[in-house]
């Protein structure tokens, strides 16, 4: 189980999401600098223990409507060479562990791997800021272990009713700006 570390990162996750999200195709926010807060969101272990892995959900509330977007993130101690552009969210000093190359998890092989394992049923969600916790209000309507099919991350985060997700569903809530709490479909398997 991975070790959650209580200090400081500068600059901050937030801080760097500030900057990077706006670049995405996927970003719907208004012109301007986001207002990134943190929201919920969940991690899972690496069982070689490398790689920090978190699902992050930032609400920006610099618009009109609050926008929930779910980031991926895998923490590394150095550079992925075979990864490039938009991928490397930034780099942080940890205060305990020194540089961390965080990248965005849908580029890293260890995060998709290790969410590929979650939605057969063959990972426990941990939660998002103590160590060795399960976090049970993250649901999974696994998957076969031999079945196939694309995983899709759903960025853009919409309430949903979770009574009606599929297998392959990734199910789990964050916080709105106003205290409400929502649920909805993380991630999915998308059949080939």
């Amino acid at each position: 189980m991975a070790f959650i570390h209580h200090t400081t990162m500068t600059p901050t996750k937030l801080e760097l999401l500030a900057g990077w999200l706006p670049k995405q195709s996927w970003y719907v926010g208004e012109a301007g600098t986001p207002e990134p807060v943190r929201a919920g969101g969940f991690r899972l272990d690496d069982p070689e223990g490398a790689v920090g892995i978190e699902f992050m959900v930032v609400v920006d509330a610099a618009g009109r409507e609050p926008v929930a977007y779910l980031v991926p993130m895998g923490y590394r101690d150095a550079a992925l060479e075979e990864v490039t552009g938009e991928a490397l969210i930034g780099t942080s000093e940890h205060g305990v562990l020194g540089t961390r190359w965080i990248y965005d998890g849908v580029h890293d092989p260890v995060v998709m791997a290790r969410l590929r394992a979650l939605l057969r049923g063959e990972a426990i969600p941990q939660h998002q800021s103590q160590s060795d916790t399960p976090d049970p209000t993250v649901t999974v309507h696994a998957t076969a272990p031999g079945d196939g099919g694309e995983v899709r991350v759903n960025r853009v985060l919409r309430p949903a009713d979770a009574a009606r997700s599929l297998p392959g569903d990734l199910v789990a809530g964050w916080t709105w700006p106003d205290g409400t709490t929502a649920r909805g479909v993380f991630a999915t398997v998308e059949p080939r």
